[in-house]
């Protein structure tokens, strides 16, 4: 099991969080069209079904790795998010992401934090190799 770090931080709060968004998002969408039914949470994130099942698989695949492959799941979700984020920039708000993620500028704001965070909590957590090599030293 993986010591305290930021990643693991990241995996584990991120984690949680998207999880509790994810869930929350289905009491305001649980449309999974096309993009299907998109209703904003606090009247900012537009979110559907697919979105809400997209935060909680990303959320729950953080809180079962935080102990092992923090690091590993800090730096993919990281560029997963900005990627995404980007892609709704270019997009426009009011747009869907391959058809149904739904596209708005609160989101898209939220990704690219989320992504940066994620980005920055991976460089700052040395690697495996690199702890086991400090430790035998």
């Amino acid at each position: 099991m993986d010591g305290p770090s930021p990643a693991r931080l990241y995996a584990t709060l991120v984690g949680a969080t998207l999880v509790v968004a994810g869930i929350l998002g289905f009491f305001y969408s649980a449309s999974f069209g096309s993009p299907g039914t998109v209703d904003d949470v606090f009247g900012a994130f537009a979110v559907n079904g697919w979105l809400n099942a997209l935060h909680i698989l990303t959320g729950a695949l953080g809180l079962l790795v935080a102990g092992y492959a923090a690091r590993r799941y800090a730096l993919l979700l990281g560029i997963a998010y900005v990627v995404l984020a980007a892609w709704g920039f270019v997009l426009g708000s009011g747009s869907s992401i391959l058809g149904f993620l739904p596209v708005d500028g609160a989101d898209d704001l939220l990704h690219l934090a989320l992504g940066l965070l994620g980005v920055a909590a991976a460089l700052a957590t040395p690697r495996p190799a690199a702890r086991e090599r400090v430790a035998t030293a």
